[in-house]
């Protein structure tokens, strides 16, 4: 009995490495097509920005970002501290794979809308496919499980679509019945959607976190 509880335990792990694999694949496309530039840098030549005339006098006006400043939760139980110690943990590690899908997830519906058949668009997803597994292959295999669930909640998040609808985007309904009926079988599921208010509160609140630099 022991043994097929690691069986179980050993594919669900499984699974959610290749979830996580193939979501990223399923929504990318060819890094040479993304330039990011490192906005910490100052420019050569200064900054432009607002200014407003007071009292005679020429002030620059600078728009800052809001901060938002958060606390941990209060726990009754040493059992719940241990639960939030870890989410903030898995967070910090998936969001910024999260942003990364989410961001190129856009361009890659910009991208397919101008192509002309089904054809170039599922060699493109090809090449995509193989150039992500090469970046991001060695990464996604030292999740775990927790973590695997948190990045898709976080992609869901970030990009307002859930894992299922993802990949029935871009693999067609029957590879997304198809893994839903795998994760379903361990007790997870690609629908969720991801609720800041209630079922994913602590998940939310570590973003905060990770966001504003508190962690």
């Amino acid at each position: 009995m022991m043994g097929k509880v690691f069986i179980l335990k050993s594919k669900s792990r499984d699974l959610f490495k290749i979830l996580c694999a193939f979501i990223l694949c399923s929504i990318s496309f060819l890094n040479a097509q993304t330039h990011v530039h490192d906005l910490t840098v100052a420019p050569s030549q200064g900054f432009r920005c607002r200014a407003e005339i007071v009292n005679g006098d020429t002030i620059p006006v600078i728009d800052l970002f809001p901060v938002e400043v958060e606390t941990n939760f209060v726990f009754k139980t040493q059992k719940q501290y241990v639960l939030w110690t870890r989410v903030k943990r898995d967070v910090k590690i998936t969001y910024p794979y999260a942003i990364i899908a989410a961001a190129k997830l856009k361009e890659y519906d910009r991208i397919l809308e101008k192509m002309p058949n089904d054809k170039l668009r599922k060699a493109y997803l090809r090449n995509c496919e193989k150039d992500l597994r090469k970046e991001f292959e060695g990464v996604l295999k030292d999740l775990t499980i927790d973590q695997g669930r948190v990045l898709m909640k976080l992609i869901d998040r970030e990009s307002g679509k859930t894992a299922f609808d993802i990949v029935k985007e871009m693999r067609g309904t029957f590879q997304a019945v198809m893994w839903q009926t795998l994760a379903t079988l361990f007790g997870n599921t690609m629908k969720h959607e991801y609720d800041a208010a209630t079922t994913d509160v602590m998940i939310e609140n570590a973003v905060k976190l990770v966001e504003s630099g508190q962690f």
